[in-house]
């Protein structure tokens, strides 16, 4: 791993509190984009009405997204790679907020679409870079804790962010959620600069050194395993309103309560993953998705029945949060000399999950097999993931 000067000296805080203002600053950053990511899902049939599309056309706002996030990040990475890594994060949350004004002055459907694939341009460069930086100013053997701390921003935003700001959209209109999203990438911006340290980037860093990841076959397994594995929580996530008022019979104002269910999913199984990254990431890896085609199932069967649902999408993001951290850690491990690229394809690989889920879903849901088939689609994602993780074992045993 890139390592990186040590906080500037001069200061009166100690070495503890530098790491945990830092870290803070990275995760308000995560919790800014989490937020302007999820909170579409929860707002896609007020979107669907404000540019005038059906809710299946709208998801693939959505889809556009991600797509943005897949481009970015390898192209944002090779550039950026030696670029001051502070300056950098500043950088990519400026692009962040312009975005979503963007995405709010939106007055079609095609000037929104071609929005959200801008915006997520910055997001897989922005967590790579944020989790390098998070890992450098760790103790010895807590790299695994301090990404994950990081990676809380995007789980705390789903708790806080996302409820507030899907309800800020029912209440004002969609548009103030991405004005909202727009303000909290300012405040990061600011936090950063305060509080990130002032760290270089990798001067020996080239763009053929880091195209050398695409010649890494664990690293690209991995990548494969992600965004198979992952798409399925987007296959639920992406469609979890209409889900809960035409499948489950509730009102649009418990909407948010589900959007925080998954916030706290996300919060509890990032913290867990810290943990079992320190044991293993790979057999984690395993787990976890054996552990989301079992949810799955679960979200199908009992859609139909309301409130009963809230705990089980608890567990969709729980189980997909320890997949996200140790996919993180696995990737940064296998990446060689290109640390960069590599820390920031784990999210354009996770993007294209959010893609491909968010499509197969509104596939299934157009050819008339209603809102709860997303979930089996989920499963078999789940299950294909799996069948990739294994390849990639049984690929790293030959080789070895």
């Amino acid at each position: 791993m890139t390592t990186t000067a040590p906080p500037t000296t001069g200061s009166t805080r100690s070495p503890a509190a530098h790491f945990t203002l830092a870290v803070l600053a990275l995760a308000l950053g995560g919790f800014a984009i989490g937020t302007t990511e999820f909170v579409t899902m929860g707002l896609l049939p007020q979107i669907a009405r404000g540019v005038d599309v059906s809710i299946p056309q709208a998801g693939h706002v959505i889809s556009a997204y991600a797509l943005g996030a897949v481009v970015g990040a390898p192209v944002i990475a090779v550039f950026g790679a030696k670029l001051p890594r502070r300056a950098l994060l500043v950088g990519l949350m400026a692009a962040y907020g312009a975005f979503n004004v963007l995405s709010a002055l939106a007055t079609s459907y095609g000037v929104l679409f071609l929005a959200r694939f801008l915006d997520g341009l910055p997001h897989g460069a922005y967590f790579g870079v944020a989790s390098l930086v998070a890992a450098s100013l760790a103790a010895p053997g807590r790299a695994g804790r301090a990404v994950a701390a990081v990676m809380l921003g995007i789980s705390v935003a789903n708790v806080v962010g996302v409820p507030a700001a899907t309800w800020l959209g029912q209440q004002v209109g969609w548009r103030s959620a991405y004005v909202s999203t727009a303000v909290l990438s300012v405040v990061a911006m600011a936090l950063i600069l305060a509080f990130v340290p002032s760290l270089p980037g990798d001067p020996h860093a080239t763009g053929r050194k880091e195209m050398t990841f695409f010649r890494n076959g664990q690293a690209m397994l991995t990548l494969l395993a992600g965004a198979v594995g992952f798409g399925g929580l987007f296959a639920v996530y992406s469609y979890i309103a209409p889900t809960v008022t035409d499948v489950g019979g509730l009102p649009e104002s418990a909407v948010p309560v589900f959007t925080a269910g998954f916030g706290l999913g996300m919060v509890a199984g990032t913290w867990v993953a810290g943990r079992l990254a320190e044991w293993s990431p790979f057999r984690t890896l395993i787990l976890s998705g054996i552990a989301s085609f079992v949810v799955m199932l679960l979200v199908w069967a009992v859609a139909p029945f309301g409130w009963a649902l809230l705990p089980v999408v608890f567990l969709v993001t729980a189980t997909g949060s320890v997949l996200v951290v140790n996919l993180q850690l696995r990737l940064m491990d296998v990446s060689g000399e290109a640390q960069t690229l590599g820390a920031a394809m784990n999210h354009a690989s996770l993007n294209l999950a959010n893609a491909l889920g968010a499509w197969l879903g509104a596939l299934v849901i157009a050819a008339g097999y209603g809102y709860r088939s997303p979930a089996l689609v989920g499963a078999a994602l789940s299950v294909l993931g799996i069948g990739v993780l294994f390849w990639s074992a049984h690929s790293d045993a030959r080789r070895s």
